[in-house]
């Protein structure tokens, strides 16, 4: 089996990528950064999911990007938007997009891979459910293979399995690869029970709800 890099937040989506790249017969390494967001929830989820995915400790990375990014509700005091529309959420880039973090992220992924002999790079963006962060965006993740192609030895492949399915979609695959999805975090305020407020938890909630399924975390409202 080949070794690939799964970037891994702790939430519903990269969990799933996390499931499909060992469904597909990869060995992961997980890739996780602690880049001062407003919560460490996420990072604690990360780490219970690779744990409970057989994921070694040797092949679990969290690396530390403090004071990187700023201009985020996610990275400073901006309030996290809550109640939000369908319509709102698909109008503009929202207040939670962190500028430029999956460039970052993806360019350091290829910088740990690549000496490692691993070509492959797993990461769980969706340009479907929310299409309001440009780094999700399917012509940003061309874009960048090519430029790790020209800029590396021997050039990465960037898997995204998620891109083009709903949340709704990525729920069930969850469940039907027996993820642990209740070890997952998916609110933005970091929430245990989680808000049901915020972007994410609604998004969540509507895919387990359309996929016909119970979420198995609790939600405050």
């Amino acid at each position: 089996m080949s070794d690939a890099v799964v970037l891994l937040s702790g939430g519903l989506d990269s969990t799933v990528c996390l499931g499909l790249a060992r469904q597909e017969g990869f060995t992961p390494w997980t890739l996780s950064f602690d880049y001062g967001q407003r919560h460490s929830a996420e990072l604690a989820s990360a780490l219970a999911v690779a744990e409970a995915l057989g994921v070694p400790p040797a092949r679990r990375r969290v690396v530390p990007l403090h004071g990187l990014f700023s201009g985020s509700a996610l990275t400073g005091d901006e309030p996290v938007p809550l109640d939000r529309s369908w319509d709102q959420m698909g109008q503009d880039i929202p207040s939670t997009y962190v500028p430029a973090r999956n460039l970052v992220f993806l360019s350091l992924a290829t910088a740990i891979a690549e000496p490692l002999g691993i070509g492959d790079l797993f990461i769980g963006v969706n340009a479907l459910d929310y299409s309001g962060y440009p780094d999700c965006r399917p012509e940003f993740i061309a874009a960048f293979i090519q430029a790790a192609r020209l800029g590396t030895r021997h050039g990465i492949q960037v898997h995204t399995p998620l891109a083009h399915r709903t949340k709704a979609e990525i729920a069930a695959l969850g469940h039907r690869l027996g993820l642990p999805l209740e070890l997952t975090m998916s609110c933005y305020l970091g929430q245990r029970p989680a808000c049901g407020r915020c972007d994410a938890c609604l998004l969540r909630r509507h895919g387990f709800e359309e996929a016909g399924l119970v979420d198995p975390l609790p939600y405050r409202v």
